[in-house]
């Protein structure tokens, strides 16, 4: 079966959302605090699209500030984790078999304790709050990426020119970055992108549990533990940030899979 070809459009056309929402929540981060209790609690109108919390605040002001701040941190912080992986990856596929059994050794043990709890013990013991958070998440996102690009590195030694290579003297140096990296990159991209929805719902996750951001700061995580003082209200609006981080983190998985498709495609036809 001949697979589809995707289009790079979607990618374009979210990458330039994105952008919006992170320049309309910096710009609008001071209106996100305004309080006024003569709006509070007020259901979507014109005015309010989103409503209104308990102290009057703008929902949707917040929903974008909050989203800016989670979109800013799940880039970053996967980027730094998506690059360890990288490294740990090619070193564990090429380095001695002592190096690569250590590594083995480190992602079985991050990969045994459950996800959150390591993720919150992190954050904690380093002072919650934005490092933490970050700290947290790039220490324990990196390591399925890793054995992904473990097993590819491990696979393309075995590949005639890369023997050659050793022969001819060449530096491991030299045969990871002219032989091995322009073909783990597709799947260094698409890991990058499956791990940025992992980071920000896990930041949303610690922060609405009160190990993460401070409750001071407009993020979705800290709206949602503010929303559950009032779910028995019917004050369904103080739920729109979630729905919105939801609707994100499933965009993100599709575009990861897209790419991962288009990458494949690219790949049968070469």
């Amino acid at each position: 079966m001949k697979p589809m070809k995707t289009s790079y459009f979607p990618i374009i056309a979210l990458s330039a959302v994105i952008v919006v929402i992170i320049m309309a929540g910096l710009l609008l981060s001071d209106a996100a605090l305004v309080v006024d209790f003569a709006s509070k609690k007020q259901a979507p109108s014109l005015s309010h699209p989103f409503g209104t919390d308990a102290y009057g605040r703008d929902v949707l002001l917040r929903t974008l500030s909050g989203l800016s701040k989670s979109l800013l941190l799940g880039i970053a912080a996967s980027v730094v984790s998506g690059i360890l992986a990288l490294v740990m990856g090619i070193i564990a596929g090429t380095a001695p078999k002592w190096v690569d059994n250590a590594i083995n050794f480190i992602i079985d043990a991050i990969m045994s304790i459950p996800h959150l709890v390591l993720l919150i013990l992190i954050s904690f013991c380093l002072g919650k709050g934005l490092f933490g958070v970050v700290m947290g998440i790039i220490c324990t996102h990196w390591t399925s990426l890793a054995r992904v690009i473990r097993g590819e590195v491990l696979q393309l030694k075995e590949q005639q020119y890369i023997k050659i290579a050793q022969k001819l003297g060449q530096s491991p140096w030299t045969i990871a970055k002219t032989h091995l990296l322009p073909h783990i990159f597709p799947q260094f991209i698409v890991g990058i992108v499956l791990l940025f929805p992992h980071a920000i719902l896990h930041e949303s996750a610690i922060t609405f549990l009160g190990f993460g951001l401070p409750p001071e700061s407009p993020t979705i995580g800290i709206m949602l533990a503010e929303s559950m003082d009032y779910v028995l209200s019917k004050l369904w609006w103080l739920f729109l940030p979630g729905v919105c981080l939801v609707a994100v983190v499933i965009v993100f998985d599709r575009l990861g899979k897209q790419l991962k498709a288009r990458f494949d495609y690219d790949n049968m036809r070469g």
